[in-house]
């Protein structure tokens, strides 16, 4: 495949967030088209993930606040157009995945090489633009973090989310038994359809009494939580002997407090998630991992589910629907 190199009086279409607000005041505008630097590559985008840190970004309620103005969205996927001074590893028409924190909401992206890898010509882009953030951050939770091991029963929270779902499928990857927890019968019914073990709808059930009868009293292993919100505590004093307590995030929007006698009684740890920032600090660890996913995907281990497509003038709309928490699995924005 031949993709001209660009030039700097070509332009590209992007997602333009101008102050922390809303999604629906992002606007889609054309930008100069960059030119990539030493050790930068320039991806044509083909789809790009969307997250919920995503959202929060644009809000400027995230951890990270970028200088305005700025491109949102955290991950793509797409074919190299060009490469900058140094850049070996990667070449014009090359099919890739990337992590870039900002930028994937367009039509082109400019990436750091080390934060892009090849993707075989079998995956889909849709897929491919998964793996970075969502199924990055399940597998550095359960396979650094928690140390999730095969007969061990796993908790996932917000089960049917994109990253709840990508838990459930790494977990039963990892010889775990799931069991799933979310808020309506229908998203119970997709986790189950997606390899979980058992299923709990935490809006009508009673979640520890659930918990209970499925673990035989004993509790779950392992807890991942990206929901946080009232369940964070009642699942936690549901813990086995010895438990981990993921914390991955707050998408109900509270961040919960736990009493710290829980902890003491259960011998249980409460284990921090920062997939970013773990990336950054431990690029070859997050590679291994990527490389682990990539490998599942192909040989159908892991089969991302991706619910629904946006064109970039409906990312507003993408975005909404994770706020309002209307997604199952994961969404994707295809220029």
């Amino acid at each position: 495949m031949t993709v001209p190199q660009p030039d700097e009086s070509n332009t590209y279409q992007a997602v333009l967030c101008q102050a922390f607000d809303e999604p629906e005041t992002l606007t889609v505008e054309p930008r100069p088209m960059p030119v990539p630097g030493p050790g930068e590559v320039l991806i044509a985008v083909r789809a790009a993930g969307v997250n919920y840190p995503d959202a929060l970004m644009v809000q400027g309620l995230y951890q990270v606040r970028p200088p305005l103005p700025f491109v949102p969205g955290a991950e793509a996927a797409g074919v190299v157009a060009a490469v900058g001074e140094g850049v070996t590893h990667l070449a014009v028409g090359v099919r890739v995945a990337a992590f870039t924190g900002t930028g994937a909401f367009a039509s082109h992206l400019i990436a750091p090489a080390h934060a892009v890898m090849p993707i075989p010509d079998s995956m889909d882009f849709d897929v491919a633009a998964c793996l970075p953030l969502a199924y990055g951050t399940s597998m550095h939770a359960l396979s650094d973090r928690a140390a999730l091991k095969a007969g061990e029963t796993l908790l996932v929270l917000g089960a049917a989310g994109g990253v709840g779902l990508a838990a459930v499928a790494i977990g039963k990857a990892m010889g775990a038994r799931v069991i799933a927890a979310a808020g309506t019968d229908e998203k119970v019914k997709l986790c189950l359809e997606h390899g979980a073990d058992a299923g709990i709808n935490y809006s009508s059930g009673n979640l520890r009494d659930e918990l209970k009868a499925l673990t035989d009293g004993k509790g779950p292993d392992v807890i991942f939580d990206p929901v946080g919100g009232d369940f964070t505590e009642t699942a936690f004093r549901s813990i086995g002997w010895g438990g981990r307590l993921l914390v991955v995030g707050f998408a109900a929007g509270g961040v919960p407090k736990l009493p710290l006698n829980l902890p003491l009684l259960k011998g249980a740890s409460v284990v921090g998630v920062f997939w970013g920032e773990f990336a950054r600090r431990n690029p070859r660890g997050n590679a291994a991992n990527l490389a682990q996913l990539a490998g599942w995907v192909v040989d159908g281990t892991l089969r991302p589910f991706v619910s629904a497509r946006y064109s970039l003038e409906r990312t507003p709309e993408a975005l909404r629907a994770l706020l309002n928490r209307e997604v199952t699995g994961k969404v994707v924005v295809t220029p």
